[in-house]
């Protein structure tokens, strides 16, 4: 489930046809059940865009998932806190990568990218997983940076590669793949854009 709007402007965002230039239409959170239901899927992930600026909605939408027996998994960029029904928050806390230089929103972005009480919150109250995107090497620092200010144990930390080609992204995962070896933190691919590139809707 991919809601629409998002309070950040990641200079790589790869969905602005959901973040800020959404270009569906508003649906009811019945409609999206149904939706839901015509999959027959057990796990539901809801993702964005920021799904917690629409907090009332997430909440319903969370809760009534939660009744009809579904595992639900809501991805942030962990800005904003709200509590939901949810049996995994996948955070996406934004490092300086992310920043959109020279754009209007440069300074907004760097001002509201990471939000410490914001991460601790979602620590305290549910099964996390946090995973930065990475760029280059150095951006390594920055995690560990952020791990001296919020206790984020090592193994609910994943790295993934910034890319929008299957190129850009294996470039990546070497020193990736080495970092999380010495640092005993998770790996994951982008493999979606491995298999499809930047195709939407897979």
């Amino acid at each position: 489930v991919r809601t629409s709007f998002c309070n950040l402007r990641c200079a790589w965002c790869d969905t602005p046809y959901t973040s800020w230039e959404p270009e569906d239409r508003d649906i009811s959170v019945d409609e999206l059940l149904g939706a839901v239901a015509n999959f027959g899927c057990r796990h539901v992930v809801i993702t964005g865009g920021e799904p917690f600026i629409q907090e009332r909605e997430l909440a319903e939408l969370c809760a009534r998932l939660r009744e009809g027996d579904k595992h639900v998994t809501v991805e942030t960029n962990a800005t904003v806190f709200a509590p939901v029904a949810a049996d995994l928050i996948s955070m996406s806390p934004k490092l300086r990568n992310s920043t959109p230089v020279g754009d209007t929103w440069e300074a907004r972005h760097e001002d509201r990218r990471i939000a410490p009480d914001v991460i601790r919150a979602f620590l305290a109250a549910y099964e996390c997983q946090v995973k930065f995107v990475l760029d280059a090497p150095d951006d390594i620092d920055e995690v560990h940076e952020l791990r001296g200010r919020v206790p984020i144990a090592a193994e609910d930390i994943i790295l993934m590669p910034q890319g929008l080609t299957a190129d850009e992204t294996l470039r990546r995962m070497a020193w990736l793949a080495e970092a999380c070896t010495r640092h005993g933190y998770r790996l994951s691919p982008r493999m979606h854009v491995d298999i499809w590139g930047a195709k939407r809707g897979v």
